[in-house]
């Protein structure tokens, strides 16, 4: 029975986004060991039937010295395990986690689940980050994008070889639970537009919300919900905006929740104004599925989850003018062809984003590396 030790920089990330896989490698005759720092999900995930073994980390420090001791413990934790196969999610274990993996001769397999902030733009950091993904995904690592435009970027700039890349539909969608729930617009109230996600300035909470007035301008009844855990750090949206948005009537902030379910459903339709360098934003796959229609922005990743004017609406990143325009159309709509637009998404993910297909492509990569 083959060991694969699956990490990520958060147990959270393991069991929101990979417990499907974890469930699938382990029906596959696998036997998973999960490497995150600790937190209050170990529990759910040895639920799952994994193993857990903590690793602390700190998840976007920028220590070099702090990168290094982590290394380090990559390295000794995988002696010690010695898997037959190390899977990858997010920055910091794909690229320390890999190189421990390299220097131990373990089959590497990666998902690039977004670039985030640091591709963004240019700047020292970038290319520092381009050359330590260079270094650990260099071959025979296979190399999994959730979208084409990240997987071009790093084919381009040499960070990985064409045929070490493959194309994931996203982290997959659960469709048995991501199903849609009836609607409920017996009484009158304002057209709600959910926000839901990480509380970062470059998601577009602020454009979501300097949209509003400009709608309500235009003699439109709407209601605008954020949802997100508030973070730390000066790239995140600070509480204090989010209290001064409920004071001002400009938006409510519902706080955090473990099942986005419910407030998925009471919304009529979910944006996200990203101009993050997302891998396929979960949220927008989790609305579709659930038969909403979305909002979110012409870029990549983002784009992969809508078919314009179909499932929903594109609107251009940083431009809250085009974002408004597109929340005007929506809100415009009648109930009807707001149903047909969530139709359309959810036949859109039972069509390209079931979960199962990408449970697939790891299974066949593990495969033909003869590990399964």
């Amino acid at each position: 029975m083959p060991l694969i030790a699956v990490a990520a920089n958060t147990a959270w990330n393991i069991v929101n986004y990979r417990s499907g896989l974890i469930k699938a490698l382990i029906a596959a005759g696998c036997e998973v060991a999960v490497i995150a720092p600790d937190g209050p999900e170990a529990e759910a995930v040895r639920a799952l039937g994994a193993r857990f073994h903590p690793l602390a980390m700190q998840p976007r420090g920028r220590s070099p010295l702090a990168d290094l001791a982590l290394l380090a413990r990559y390295r000794r934790l995988l002696g010690q395990l010695k898997p037959a196969a190390f899977v990858g999610f997010t920055a910091k274990p794909n690229i320390w986690g890999a190189l421990a993996a390299r220097s131990l001769g373990i089959p590497l397999f990666a998902n690039i689940s977004g670039l985030g902030a640091v591709f963004a733009g240019g700047g020292p950091l970038q290319r520092l980050v381009a050359v330590l993904y260079r270094r650990a995904l260099r071959r025979p690592a296979t190399v999994f994008f959730q979208n084409p435009d990240d997987r071009d970027l790093f084919i381009e700039r040499g960070i990985v070889a064409a045929d070490q890349a493959r194309l994931l539909p996203g982290s997959g969608i659960d469709l048995d639970y991501f199903a849609p729930r009836p609607a409920d617009r017996a009484a009158p109230r304002p057209f709600t537009f959910l926000f839901a996600g990480r509380l970062l300035k470059a998601k577009g909470v602020a454009e979501f919300v300097a949209a509003g007035p400009r709608l309500r301008a235009q003699g439109e009844n709407v209601a605008l919900h954020i949802l997100g855990l508030v973070e730390p750090g000066p790239s995140a949206v600070a509480r204090s905006a989010l209290e001064q948005w409920q004071a001002d009537g400009a938006a409510t902030y519902l706080g955090s929740t473990d099942d986005v379910r419910p407030v998925i459903a009471a919304a009529d339709c979910v944006v996200l104004p990203s101009y993050y360098r997302e891998g396929v934003p979960h949220i927008l796959l989790e609305a579709a599925a659930m038969g909403k229609p979305v909002i979110t922005t012409d870029m990549p990743g983002c784009r992969l989850a809508v078919d314009d004017a179909v499932s929903g609406y594109l609107c251009a990143p940083r431009s809250i003018g085009s974002l408004a325009e597109a929340m005007a159309r929506m809100a415009a709509l009648d109930p009807a062809a707001l149903a047909e637009l969530g139709r359309a998404g959810r036949a859109k993910m039972e069509r390209e984003f079931d979960q199962g297909l990408v449970h697939a492509c790891y299974i066949d990569a593990l495969a033909q590396a003869a590990i399964l």
